[in-house]
């Protein structure tokens, strides 16, 4: 998902700023900030499955990269990252998955980049790395939740989903999403039954 703000009144992007690096304003970076800040809460609205979190936390292929994020981290034009930078201006969320409600990706990224605005969250340091070959460099960088159960518990959490979506949503979604976490835990997989039925 790309992400970029215009001025109402005078049809200015409010990201952009020319004396930047990257082309983006300090405005776009408290977005990020934002972002990078509600990463494990977001997680539970943009990978709404089960299976989201082997996307996610998919370990290296062949090629050398999954093509999605495994830590919570931003760069320039690098799609190793959580969120890229690809031109002034923009930015690119790129943790959402095809499992994802559009509507709700909407609401959710507005809701965690506007807060990042109003607090002034600072995003960190770029980290201008390959995150798949050279990721054991970033040191502090937050990992994303490994699961979907994690990811709700952030969400429960989460003061700025609160404040944006209400407890009504809020404990609704959570609530139908532990229904899902809980109907999958109930099920054996075949690795499962293969190396440990017999302990």
């Amino acid at each position: 998902m790309h992400a970029s703000l215009w001025a109402k009144q005078d049809g200015a992007c409010v990201f952009e700023d020319a004396n930047d690096e990257l082309g983006l304003s300090q405005a776009a970076y408290h977005f990020i900030g934002g972002l990078i800040h509600s990463a494990d809460a977001v997680c539970a609205i943009t990978n709404p499955v089960v299976n989201s979190y082997k996307r996610i936390n998919a370990p290296p292929t062949l090629s050398g990269a999954t093509w999605s994020p495994s830590a919570v981290t931003y760069a320039g034009n690098n799609r190793t990252h959580m969120i890229r930078i690809p031109d002034a201006g923009r930015c690119e969320f790129r943790l959402a998955d095809g499992a994802v409600n559009p509507y709700l990706l909407q609401a959710a990224v507005l809701a965690v980049g506007l807060d990042g605005m109003r607090n002034k969250r600072d995003p960190g340091k770029r980290l201008d790395i390959n995150m798949y070959t050279e990721g054991h460099k970033a040191k502090n960088a937050k990992k994303l939740p490994l699961n979907l159960l994690d990811a709700l518990r952030a969400l429960e959490k989460s003061t700025v989903f609160k404040t944006a979506f209400g407890d009504k949503f809020l404990s609704a979604y959570v609530k139908l999403k532990n229904a899902d976490w809980s109907a999958y835990s109930r099920h054996l997989t075949e690795w499962e039954r293969q190396t440990t039925l017999d302990c």
